[in-house]
């Protein structure tokens, strides 16, 4: 009586305009994250490794577990002695090097 009956209307194709339209926020937003997060992560893991292949005996160095230390001798590709107190000499991985600090 007070109420008239509601009736769904029909719905529009879609189409390719529709389906583009939807996708463009969704390659904006990948398009940015890119920028903002992949690319500049890859950039330093390059800096990093092109460090790491640069190092040689006498530079002083810093340890991702905060220790400072000398480089006395250079074992291999993935190996270095570093001397981080007289007499005393540590092997650690080229790879948890962090920070060239004094090179010689």
């Amino acid at each position: 009586m007070f109420f008239t009956p509601a009736y769904a209307q029909a719905a529009g194709s879609g189409g390719f305009g529709s389906t583009f339209g939807s996708l463009i926020p969704l390659l904006l937003i990948f398009a940015i994250m890119y920028f903002i997060i992949i690319r500049p992560q890859q950039k330093k893991a390059k800096e990093h490794k092109q460090m790491v292949t640069e190092l040689k005996r006498g530079d002083q160095v810093l340890t991702q577990g905060g220790i400072i230390g000398k480089i006395t001798k250079v074992k291999d590709e993935s190996e270095i002695e570093l001397e981080i107190a007289s007499n005393t000499k540590v092997r650690i991985m080229r790879s948890t090097i962090v920070n060239v600090l004094n090179k010689t």
